[in-house]
């Protein structure tokens, strides 16, 4: 099964009639996608009553894919605001539960920073944060090219495969040490992420720019681009049970508009989504 959303579904304003209040874009944006990302948990640890309402307003088939939180990624500046690490992975694996309990969590993404770079103690917090997931499903997402040059590509898929983490496959800016290749290959016969962070190499290189964050995902992919990922889709559909995509290039508004275009692109028409307001007249 191929399934296909977005990051996030507050900023996607072509999904949503005017006026629509930011409580109930969720129950809107169940009428588009099967899946969302959860990227609010990466800036805090969301309180449960959040992830029960998350799941209340949505579909009994749809999931989501929560971002692991900052201070378990290494991006968080300064004191993470917990006594241990074990006490923040219990709180964010409690935070989870709502979506577990109604068998709504694709699975957790950890995605690690750019400074975050192959070496034996990044391998070995790897190793320790899989054990303190238990068997919650997570998928592992790098930053730094180290993990993914020639002499040590095949060995970190091992080692993914080993520690069965999902691959979170990326299309991005391919700016130097501070990205990744798209890497073809699945570390799991269950799932696969893809998710499409665009292409702008000038808007990916300027973190230290007072807009960064609106310029870095500012990409509108085009159909050729598409076409060429829908063929690699299914491949990887061939060799995966469930393959998750999300378009991240939602700057300028495009997210939604690309993902739109895949569902077309790839024949799919989800079925079980929740009604559109315009649907109902």
């Amino acid at each position: 099964m191929i399934y296909i959303g977005v990051t996030g579904w507050g900023d996607h304003d072509s999904l949503y009639p005017n006026l629509t209040s930011s409580r109930v874009k969720l129950k809107e944006y169940a009428g588009h996608f099967p899946i969302v990302e959860v990227d609010t948990a990466f800036y805090a640890i969301q309180p449960q009553r959040n992830g029960l309402k998350w799941v209340n307003e949505t579909p009994e088939s749809f999931q989501f894919i929560v971002k692991a939180y900052q201070g378990m990624t290494g991006h968080q500046r300064g004191e993470i605001p917990f006594a241990s690490n074990q006490e923040m992975f219990q709180a964010f694996k409690e935070s989870l539960e709502p979506y577990i309990q109604t068998d709504k969590l694709a699975m957790v993404l950890f995605q690690f920073p750019p400074w975050f770079d192959l070496r034996k103690e990044n391998v070995n917090y790897l190793r320790w944060c899989k054990k303190e997931m238990n068997d919650i499903p997570c998928a592992l997402e790098f930053r730094h090219q180290s993990w993914f040059i020639p002499k040590y590509r095949q060995q970190t898929l091992s080692f993914m495969k080993e520690e069965q983490w999902i691959h979170s496959i990326c299309d991005e800016p391919q700016s130097g040490e501070g990205s990744i290749p798209t890497v073809l290959e699945t570390t799991s016969f269950e799932k696969v992420l893809v998710r499409f962070h665009g292409r702008n190499v000038y808007g990916w290189q300027k973190r230290n720019a007072e807009n960064w964050r609106e310029v870095r995902y500012l990409y509108r992919y085009n159909e050729q681009e598409l076409a060429e990922w829908g063929a690699h889709v299914r491949t990887l559909a061939e060799s995966t049970k469930d393959v998750y995509l999300l378009f991240n290039n939602n700057s300028g508004g495009d997210a939604a508009d690309n993902a739109k275009q895949m569902m077309e692109l790839l024949h799919i028409e989800y079925e079980g989504l929740a009604p559109r307001q315009l649907d109902l007249f």
